[in-house]
């Protein structure tokens, strides 16, 4: 994988995103799933969210998209308050703020075209078809598929060139920030270095930003400039990536540390004993 600088840039615009002390439950009196989380990202930044399964990340994701109600706090996108947005005014941030999600193969129609999947938020902002067939053609090419793939259907492509086209279908709008949503768990190391890869250069020189949530801190090493590890719904540590990497404050930064994969099986199984101690250390800091 190629390196990418991890610095977090300034913007006298102010911030993309800004998350102010985010509270979301799934019942009136149940334990908030997040609990007062407050981050931001900027213009052309790579902000990496990261735990464990139930640490509230993705049900934030789903938050700033609107797919889960907010119980209290604030969304600030490029300073407008999209905490309550309603259904239409959802639809006129449709073309800015997009997602990428683990498995694209659900949410691409096997009998339509992958062309049809991406140019449809193109064909409900009004664009015609011939400039829909441009864009489509242009952002299959950004992604590394060659144009005429848009004829293709899903079950003709691998895992991978089905998570471009995801990338693609996010694309194909111009938007201001994109939410991936473990959007390379689910691939082999190979292909994972490739989308890591695609991402970065997309990134690069422009001005898109990324919320990247992932449960590995290694893929968030290389993507992020800035992360923010989260546990049981609530923020434990926050900073420039490699800082946090080289000198991790909290013990559950260096569980999730421990637990990323390597290829020694000797250094695995050693992180495998680490990781236990450290878990149990980080329950009880986190209590």
């Amino acid at each position: 994988m190629n390196e990418v600088p991890n610095e977090s840039p300034t913007d006298e615009r102010g911030s993309l995103l800004e998350v102010r002390n985010l509270v979301v439950r799934y019942g009136k009196n149940s334990t908030p799933a997040v609990d007062d989380v407050s981050f931001t990202i900027g213009h052309g930044e790579t902000l990496g969210l990261i735990g464990e399964s139930g640490s509230g990340k993705t049900t934030i994701g789903r938050a700033i998209l609107g797919l889960v109600p907010v119980t209290s706090g604030q969304i600030l996108f490029r300073g407008r308050d999209i905490t309550r947005a309603s259904a239409a005014q959802r639809r006129e941030l449709r073309g800015d703020l997009r997602a990428v999600f683990q498995d694209p193969f659900s949410s691409l129609n096997p009998r339509r075209p992958i062309g049809d999947a991406i140019a449809e938020p193109l064909r409900v902002a009004g664009v015609s078809k011939l400039e829909r067939a441009a864009r489509t053609a242009a952002v299959l090419q950004s992604v590394g598929l060659p144009g005429g793939s848009a004829d293709r259907y899903p079950r003709q492509f691998s895992g991978g060139q089905r998570q471009r086209i995801a990338i693609a279908r996010a694309l194909v709008t111009d938007p201001r920030l994109v939410v991936c949503d473990e959007a390379v768990s689910a691939l082999d190391l190979s292909t994972q270095a490739q989308v890591l890869n695609l991402l970065a250069d997309l990134r690069r020189g422009s001005d898109l930003g990324y919320l990247f949530i992932a449960h590995d801190m290694a893929v968030v090493e290389f993507l992020a400039q800035r992360v923010v590890v989260l546990y049981r719904g609530r923020v434990m540590e926050e900073g420039i990536t490699d800082e946090v990497i080289r000198d991790p404050q909290n013990p559950y930064t260096r569980v999730l540390m421990a637990a990323s994969p390597v290829p020694d099986p000797d250094e695995q199984a050693r992180r495998r004993e680490l990781w236990q101690v450290l878990r149990a250390e980080s329950k009880a800091a986190a209590s």
